[in-house]
C-alpha cells in the first residue's frame, strides 16, 4: 500500500525534490510569534540547505490520515538520494512498498503483491530540472506554483501551493537555518493528510547503484 497516491507522478516529483533539498533531523518549533518573509528569501534558504550534498539516506516515519478513517495509520521507512537525479523511498511492513524515481522515469513497487507499475513522468516533472532551478541563487520562483515563507526563532516555514489543480493542494514544510527538517506536510485534494518525520540522517556516504535496487 502506497500511502502517497501518485496521480501523474506529481507527488513523488515534489516530495523527492523536498527531501534531496534538505538536511534532514527532528527538531522541535519553538513557541514564538511567526514573521513573513518573502517567498524568493525562503526558496534561497530551501535552495542553500542541500549546499555540498552528493547523497544522503535517512529513515522517516510516516503519519497518513484518511479522510473516510478516524485512526492514524503509522509506518517507518527509509529514503535515499544520489545527485543527480536518482531518488528512493521504501516503506516498511505491515505496508510494504518502494519507489524508485530516476530523473523523470518512476517505478512502484508492491513486494506483498508483487506488483509492478512503471510510470513516464512530463519532462516538466523531471528530477533534472528541479535541480536546475535549486542549482543557483533563487531570482524568481519555480513555474507553476505560490510560496509562502515566514520565520519563527530561527526555524524556516514553506507553504507551497499549486496554481493547477491536481492530486496535492497545498505542501508545508519546516526547517532550521542551517537546513534541518522539521517536518513536511502533505495535503490533498481528497482531504487526505500526510506528515513525515526524518530522523538519522547520513549525508555524502558514497551511495552505489547496488543502493537503488527496486526489487
Amino acid at each position: 500500500m502506497i500511502f502517497l497516491k501518485v496521480r501523474g507522478g506529481e507527488i513523488a516529483v515534489v516530495f523527492a525534490t523536498l527531501l534531496i533539498a534538505l538536511s534532514i533531523f527532528l527538531t522541535t518549533v519553538p513557541a514564538v510569534s511567526a514573521r513573513q518573509i518573502s517567498p524568493l528569501q525562503g526558496m534561497e534558504l530551501l535552495r542553500r540547505s542541500f549546499s555540498g550534498l552528493t547523497d544522503f539516506t535517512a529513515e522517516i516515519t510516516q503519519e497518513k490520515q484518511i479522510s473516510l478513517l478516524k485512526k492514524k495509520i503509522v509506518v517507518n521507512g527509509i529514503v535515499r538520494f544520489k545527485k543527480p537525479d536518482v531518488f528512493y523511498m521504501e516503506l516498511f511492513p505491515p505496508y510494504p512498498s518502494r519507489i524508485l524515481l530516476r530523473d523523470n522515469a518512476l517505478s512502484l513497487f508492491l513486494p506483498a503483491e508483487n506488483v509492478r507499475n512503471n510510470i513516464i513522468l512530463s519532462p516538466g516533472q523531471s528530477l533534472r530540472r528541479w535541480f536546475a532551478y535549486l542549482d543557483g541563487p533563487a531570482t524568481s520562483l519555480p513555474d507553476g506554483v505560490e510560496v509562502r515563507a515566514e520565520t519563527r526563532d530561527n526555524m524556516t516555514t514553506l507553504q507551497i501551493t499549486p496554481r493547477q489543480k491536481g492530486a496535492v493542494k497545498e505542501l508545508r514544510l519546516t526547517f532550521l537555518e542551517n537546513g534541518n527538517l522539521s517536518r513536511l506536510v502533505i495535503e490533498e485534494e481528497n482531504r487526505d493528510r500526510t506528515v513525515l518525520y526524518f530522523r538519522s540522517m547520513r549525508r555524502n556516504v558514497g551511495l552505489t547503484e547496488k543502493d537503488f535496487r527496486l526489487e
